[in-house]
């Protein structure tokens, strides 16, 4: 008899990246990173699947010693009725005692923010990956451009000179 694999015909054991939120590795030097799980009602957990999650201006604040994802928008589920959800409400994340009381102090001392970087499907949980941030200035953004814009052109100069 042979062994089955742990992972399901369904995709269980694989990771799929439902959102990302592109405008934050943009604006922010990202400090350090954290996945961590989140609070959902049955439709939001329906609709994230579908891919109805943005984070473009999400951010991470933190509220009577817990740390809440707000304004992300989760649109309706498609096959919900009227006790659909919110599409803007502010969801609580599960972070362990140590983890919040650490990214709590680093804000409050040194003045940085957290804000999801991505929304992933894990072993069919919905997590995100949260990120320890400092804005960057305007010059740290048009360097940031200059040197995409060389490697770009560095990768297309390697490809043509291929034979």
């Amino acid at each position: 008899m042979r062994s089955r694999p742990n992972a399901r015909a369904s995709g269980r054991g694989q990771d799929r990246i439902l959102a990302k939120n592109k405008r934050a590795r943009h604006s922010f030097h990202i400090l350090e990173e954290l996945e961590v799980g989140l609070v959902l009602v049955g439709t939001e957990v329906k609709a994230i699947r579908e891919g109805q999650i943005h984070l473009k201006d999400a951010y991470v604040e933190f509220r009577d010693g817990e740390a809440y994802l707000s304004r992300a928008h989760v649109g309706p589920y498609s096959h919900g009725n009227q006790q659909n959800h919110k599409a803007e409400r502010s969801r609580k994340l599960l972070l362990k005692k140590h983890e919040l009381d650490r990214l709590f102090g680093r804000v409050k001392t040194r003045g940085l923010t957290v804000v999801p970087l991505e929304v992933r499907l894990r072993n069919g949980w919905i997590k995100v990956l949260v990120g320890l941030a400092q804005g960057k200035k305007l010059h740290d953004k048009r360097q940031a451009e200059k040197q995409k814009e060389l490697d770009r052109e560095a990768r297309e100069a390697m490809g043509q000179r291929r034979w």
